[in-house]
């Protein structure tokens, strides 16, 4: 069963699975959800809002929903049974690391409130597992990218917030220019430097993830990425290998809450769940392309 107020996701996403259309911080509504459709062994909690930028400019509507609303979906899940929650967390937990790659024994100080409330609910979780034993696990994602290699799923947020979805659609010339976001940071050319790791490896790590919990087997925080860096500007460099046109871009100021560079350390994951990321860079945006190329009709 699917929970989705549609405010960011598409219905005909969901595929097969009853939809629920509600917010899951709105407690009445998930408590018929729960009723209507359960019982349920586990909550995998992808709800929240993502971006560093806006929660910035807009941070009581990130604590309001990603804190608030987590938290009365973890309360919703205690209530009828649940044994088993998987979170969708985030490397901004780790702020600006003090040394790279970031393992989970790296000191949490997020920069932003984004960051912050993720890591707000990680605490709630474990607080609650200690107290009422709901098992859970914390994915730290590194950075979401590409889309289902099959295509029928991919990156379509109004307004879109994502690099390689930005630089593909600035090739593609849907739209004037893409604001690179920084030249002057402390790294090889002046970019940021993130770790992209591709959505089909993040849906495989929650289903080990959930199925772990249930058998009583590991939990707890894990950081998923690939242990490979790449600046905005190599991002650019793959986007043109791939569409085979050049990216127009323009120097813009940072944005205020990002850090220069985060890399994952995932071998925690590795270790325990035998998981290994299968898409490099250029097969993450040539997933991206190919699912934008069908859905815009390029």
């Amino acid at each position: 069963m699917v929970v989705d107020d549609l405010r960011a996701g598409r219905a005909d996403f969901v595929g097969d699975a009853p939809l629920v259309r509600a917010d899951v911080g709105d407690r009445s509504a998930m408590d018929r959800a729960f009723g209507d459709y359960g019982p349920f062994d586990g909550v995998l909690h992808f709800a929240a809002s993502l971006s560093v930028s806006e929660s910035v400019a807009k941070p009581l509507d990130y604590y309001a929903n990603n804190v608030a609303g987590s938290a009365s979906l973890i309360g919703a899940a205690l209530e009828h049974g649940a044994r088993a929650f998987v979170l969708s967390s985030t490397a901004a937990v780790y702020g600006t690391p003090e040394r790279l790659p970031i393992t989970e024994r790296s000191r949490i100080a997020p920069i932003n409130p984004y960051g912050r409330s993720k890591s707000m609910v990680e605490r709630i979780l474990a607080d609650v597992q200690s107290s009422h034993g709901l098992r859970y696990a914390a994915l730290r994602y590194f950075n979401a990218s590409g889309a289902d290699p099959a295509g029928g799923i991919g990156e379509c947020h109004d307004p879109e917030w994502h690099l390689i979805p930005l630089a593909l659609e600035a090739a593609a010339g849907l739209r004037p220019k893409l604001k690179l976001f920084g030249s002057d940071y402390p790294t090889p050319d002046g970019t940021c430097i993130r770790d992209y790791i591709h959505v089909s490896d993040l849906a495989q790590a929650h289903v080990l993830a959930i199925e772990s919990l249930l058998s009583g087997g590991p939990g707890g925080v894990y950081n998923l990425g690939t242990g490979r860096g790449h600046s905005n500007r190599e991002v650019l460099s793959a986007v043109e290998r791939v569409v085979g046109l050049p990216v127009p871009a323009e120097p813009a100021p940072r944005r205020p809450g990002d850090p220069a560079e985060l890399v994952a350390d995932a071998t925690r994951f590795r270790n325990d769940f035998g998981w290994q990321p299968r898409f490099d860079l250029d097969a993450i945006v040539d997933t991206a392309w190919r699912w934008l190329s069908a859905w815009k009709g390029l």
